[in-house]
């Protein structure tokens, strides 16, 4: 369908986009963004009315902008002027701003960062925006985009926000600087890590404090940051110390973790490899290991759940990361946070930490895109109307079709001859997200569902006067899993399920 639109003048697109069934709309608009032709963007711009079109269309269209492998900066100038001072549904402004920060980052990827008018201005609506936000969930939005955007010289505006902002924006600007490779984590990235990790300046939410010390961990740790991150873990309440804890051990387990030999030779000194330090005895679990080993991939998987000190969970991240030659790609990161919920269980707030605002939400990075998050209530009033008013229908993450590579080479062979090499990859992703609870049955449930296909084309062909030949690959992938949580606090025992379902995966 790509390949024919990429054929296609814009008036033949257009009238396509027009008349084609409701149903059908939104593969043909997904489809035209990904042809990225002239006539394929300049018939999404005259067909696309930001002001009408519902929702869940304008969407798709910006999330298939934001997974886009090798955007233009024509469709960059497209999603910005769509954009433009127009008053937008949240969810379309916050899918929009990330997008935008999805399409700057990877145009810098190919180079054109100061070569192109639309990145400039693409990093310019983003930093404007931060800077003229007045309300937390704005900022945090822009955070994020700048986290998409991956750009070193935001780096020091986001190092600000982690240590300044409050709990939400502080966590946004660190979860920001985590998609940094090693190389941007320099040593003032460091200090500041260590000064929230140590509370050098104010107190912090536990959930940053974790984040700032695995930012140590990830990124080349000195020694001395690795005994301080276990003496700071001996003077946390126990299920934040049994959780760093576990960081720490799993760095000790993975072959490519780069903080594996310094924990080695750590862990020869009897001071701190003893049963005092180690034997933190709370349910907070940090797992994760290999689903693939072969010669050129790694493939991950790992599972953290963070509880709070009455054995409720406050924080859980379920991630697929892919790791070849030294790259590393976020497949697949969805996390689910409650906070507040200690005062609906009659507990008392730690001394010294504010009482945080009763909300339950989630966020998810696909594919190293960062979605908009998702917040399924927020304070008490929005959770009795969820509860009372629940529609018992799941709440869509992203649902769409996008294409994941896009690649044409031609080789010339020794022969003086020429293949002309043509891969495409298509990705359809259906993720939805599910939290209910029950203020009479004292039950918290989550699920997350996540269904995708993936398939490839290869395509090798060699043209010549006298011969001609062409070998052809397809490839499809199907797969489907689902996260489910189950607490129930009614007794003075919080009991826990969890299950993690994977149907059949059939390949052709």
């Amino acid at each position: 369908f790509i390949q024919m639109l990429r054929g296609a003048k814009k008036g033949d697109v257009l009238q396509l986009l027009r008349r084609v069934p409701k149903e059908m709309l939104p593969f043909v608009v997904e489809a035209a963004v990904a042809a990225q032709s002239e006539a394929s963007l300049a018939a999404l711009s005259d067909f696309l009315d930001f002001g009408k079109e519902p929702k869940s269309l304008l969407e798709k269209f910006l999330y298939a902008a934001a997974f886009s492998p090798r955007p233009s900066g024509e469709l960059l100038r497209l999603v910005l002027d769509k954009l433009d001072g127009k008053q937008l549904a949240p969810e379309v402004w916050e899918t929009g701003v990330v997008a935008v920060g999805s399409l700057v980052g990877k145009l810098c990827q190919q180079k054109l960062c100061g070569l192109q008018q639309e990145v400039e201005r693409g990093v310019e609506t983003i930093l404007a925006g931060l800077r003229g936000a007045k309300e937390e969930p704005e900022v945090v939005i822009y955070l994020l985009a700048l986290g998409n955007a991956v750009l070193p010289e935001t780096i020091p505006i986001l190092l600000d926000h982690a240590e300044e902002g409050p709990t939400a924006v502080a966590t946004a600007a660190i979860s920001a600087l985590r998609r940094f490779p090693a190389q941007h984590i320099s040593s003032k990235v460091k200090r500041t890590m260590r000064r929230i990790l140590h509370e050098k300046r104010k107190s912090y939410d536990k959930t940053c404090r974790l984040a700032a010390a695995e930012v140590l961990l990830d990124n080349e740790p000195s020694p001395m940051d690795v005994i301080n991150i276990l003496l700071a873990a001996n003077e946390l309440e126990t299920e934040t110390a049994t959780f760093l804890l576990l960081k720490v051990q799993n760095s000790l387990r993975a072959d490519h973790h780069p903080a594996r030999r310094i924990m080695k030779d750590i862990m020869r000194d009897p001071r701190i490899n003893n049963y005092n330090f180690f034997s933190k005895a709370g349910i907070s679990s940090s797992f994760s290991g290999p689903l693939t080993v072969t010669q050129d991939l790694l493939s991950t998987f790992g599972l953290d759940l963070l509880f709070l000190e009455g054995g409720f969970l406050r924080k859980s991240v379920s991630d697929f990361s892919l790791l070849s030659r030294g790259q590393r790609l976020h497949a697949a990161q969805v996390t689910i946070e409650a906070q507040g919920m200690e005062s609906m269980l009659g507990e008392n707030v730690l001394e010294g930490e504010e009482e945080p605002e009763l909300m339950a939400g989630m966020s998810a990075i696909f594919f190293d895109v960062q979605l908009r998050p998702i917040v399924f209530f927020q304070g008490y009033t929005d959770l009795m109307a969820k509860v009372l008013l629940s529609s018992g229908e799941p709440t869509s993450v992203v649902k769409g079709n996008f294409l994941l590579m896009d690649h044409h080479q031609v080789i010339p062979l020794q022969s003086g001859l020429q293949v002309a090499i043509k891969l495409q990859g298509g990705l359809g992703l259906d993720i939805s997200a599910d939290m209910d609870v029950s203020i009479w049955d004292q039950e918290l449930k989550t699920s997350i569902s996540t269904r995708g296909s993936l398939a490839m084309d290869f395509q090798a062909e060699l043209d010549s006067p006298f011969l001609q030949a062409t070998l052809r690959n397809q490839v499809e992938v199907e797969t489907s899993i689902h996260f489910d949580t189950m607490l129930r606090f009614s007794g003075s025992l919080v009991l826990m399920c969890l299950q993690l379902r994977e149907e059949q995966v059939p390949y052709r």
